[in-house]
């Protein structure tokens, strides 16, 4: 099954955040995925990472 990427601007409106702060937790939250470099200009994360971190989440809460 091919994987789905996700921008941003899309994990923003996912969590109701500004689309700077993925940026944010790249930097300052060991869990949070890493973004993916797709192309020259193109960043994105893999879907099922992000999946997987907000079910971790869940757990801790």
């Amino acid at each position: 099954m091919a994987e789905t990427y996700i921008s941003d601007a899309q994990i923003a409106a996912r969590f109701g955040v500004h689309r700077s702060t993925p940026w944010r937790w790249v930097k300052h939250d060991d869990q949070f995925p890493a973004p993916v470099k797709l192309s020259p200009g193109v960043t994105r994360w893999k879907l099922s990472d992000i999946e997987a971190w907000e079910k971790s989440r869940l757990r801790v809460s």
